[in-house]
């Protein structure tokens, strides 16, 4: 059964919320819209705050379950392998022709099965940086970085090296962000603006 998970895994993380929620909620492809990313961000920028609040809630709950199956399976498997499949999945998700998010919400649900202290740590930390810089992806990739930092203390090696991969991913899934950043043409986020 070991050899099977990783598989499931894959495919729950294969379902594209983003796309499912856009068009049987909306009938938008959110593909064809914002960046044209299956994630949470472009769902909120482009089917509004329920939507994005939908998508992203279903993004971070299938890495969750993903890494829950090793245990509910009573595997010899790591959680954190198991779930490490689901982000895999997330990114290049077989139903959506292989073009998917960019790690960040899947990730945080395989910790928040595995390492729930530290999800809610990191969800603290996005959202001071988000506050702060107004830019989800600058935020989400300190993030990601504060995450590697908290396992080092931890002195847990599985965590450690599953977590400095998967904000390795994640820095990596927003390369083009960091361009856009310093050109500063990437979008801010405006709902923590004071309306006049």
């Amino acid at each position: 059964m070991d050899y099977l998970l990783p598989i499931l895994a894959y495919i729950i993380g294969s379902i594209p919320f983003g796309l499912v929620v856009g068009k049987w909620g909306y009938g938008i492809d959110i593909r064809e819209h914002g960046s044209g990313n299956l994630g949470g961000t472009n769902s909120f920028r482009t089917l509004g705050v329920k939507a994005g609040i939908l998508v992203t809630l279903g993004d971070i709950l299938k890495g969750t379950f993903a890494a829950s199956l090793a245990v509910l399976f009573h595997s010899g498997l790591h959680p954190l392998f198991v779930g490490l499949f689901a982000v895999i999945g997330h990114t290049y998700p077989l139903f959506a022709k292989f073009k998917g998010g960019k790690a960040v919400a899947t990730s945080a649900g395989v910790l928040l099965f595995y390492e729930p202290l530290l999800f809610l740590t990191l969800l603290a930390c996005f959202f001071i940086c988000l506050y702060i810089t107004k830019y989800v992806s600058l935020s989400s990739m300190i993030a990601g970085i504060i995450a590697f930092i908290y396992t080092l203390f931890t002195g847990e090696l599985i965590l450690i090296i599953i977590v400095g991969f998967l904000a390795s991913f994640v820095i990596y899934r927003h390369r083009a962000n960091l361009g856009r950043i310093r050109q500063g043409t990437e979008p801010k986020v405006t709902f923590f603006s004071k309306k006049k």
